[in-house]
């Protein structure tokens, strides 16, 4: 009776995936949507079973949606189940918020990267080198309505596209790194409230003011900036291309760590909610604001801004 159960709840999650990716590759708008649901299947599954009846249910999802969608669904379920397995099996291992996050992100970015790797091998199509010959196109085309107008660009204009084209190539692969978290953040933020209803035990998140980054983060940064002014690397090879991006996901890790501070300092003084929010959008629109949110991520991790707060307070 027990595998029966099994095999009928596998039955039924197969059946709920293989509507979800059908919207998903068939009704572009709705599929935006819908996108976001495809692990939770996996999530329910893998919290419930064993590692090897995780792995028969994968494959079985890889062939259906290979029936019911084509060859079009095949990365979005190698990049959903997998990371879908790995967060159910946190979840059944009580592993904690912060490990199944991390774990899933790690997997995730891994996916991308190989469907990325196997567009460019198999089918020849790097769509980060077509997205920048389609923006130098755009700009060029601007550049002459401009002039066709009489409207004169001035050359340090182009150059600052440019340098923000290339500086767009160098940091392609901090932006698979962030997209990745980034995406995982959502899918649990969708997933973790529909599986808990369904019966699937989730820790409590902290909130996001009480996250603190390891210290190691703020040493890691300055040895990085210390490294490349000492190095001095050349602009194209390996070395710029490791630093540029080291500093990259450092500096966004900071950055996190100043807004994780300013909700802090906001619920101590009993702010209204919409002070921090209204301080986080700003922070991405206005450079002046990310950059003093960046000081304070560096202040809190380097000198423990929020316990000399407290201390202050006692």
């Amino acid at each position: 009776m027990k595998n029966v159960h099994k095999l009928t709840e596998g039955a039924i999650l197969l059946a709920a995936f293989a509507i979800l990716i059908i919207m998903t590759v068939y009704i572009p708008v709705l599929g935006v949507a819908t996108n976001l649901f495809l692990a939770v299947p996996f999530i329910l599954f893998a919290a419930k079973n064993t590692k090897m009846n995780s792995f028969v249910f994968f494959i079985a999802a890889i062939i259906l949606s290979f029936i019911v969608g084509s060859i079009l669904a095949l990365p979005l379920t190698f990049s959903y189940g997998l990371t879908g397995l790995v967060i159910g099996y946190c979840l059944q291992q009580k592993k904690g918020r912060t490990l199944s996050f991390l774990a899933a992100g790690l997997v995730f970015l891994f996916t991308i990267v190989m469907e990325y790797a196997a567009m460019v091998v198999l089918f020849k199509i790097n769509f980060i080198e077509e997205f920048l010959v389609m923006m130098r196109s755009s700009i060029d085309r601007s550049v002459s309505i401009l002039e066709s107008l009489g409207q004169k660009v001035e050359g340090s204009m182009m150059d600052q596209f440019e340098l923000m084209l290339d500086m767009v190539e160098s940091l392609t692969p901090s932006l698979f790194v962030v997209a990745s978290f980034f995406a995982v953040l959502i899918i649990e933020l969708v997933s973790f409230p529909i599986v808990k209803r369904l019966g699937v035990a989730v820790d409590q998140s902290r909130p996001f003011r009480e996250m603190s980054l390891p210290k190691s983060i703020l040493w890691y940064y300055l040895l990085t900036l210390i490294a490349s002014l000492i190095f001095n690397p050349v602009e194209g090879d390996y070395w710029y291309l490791a630093f540029v991006n080291l500093a990259f996901v450092l500096q966004i890790c900071i950055v996190i760590q100043g807004l994780s501070f300013v909700f802090y300092y906001c619920h101590m003084k009993s702010f209204s909610k919409a002070v921090p929010i209204i301080a986080t959008v700003s922070a991405f629109l206005f450079p002046f604001i990310l950059s003093i949110v960046r000081i304070l991520g560096i202040i809190d991790l380097g000198f423990e801004l929020r316990k000399r707060l407290e201390q202050s307070n006692e």
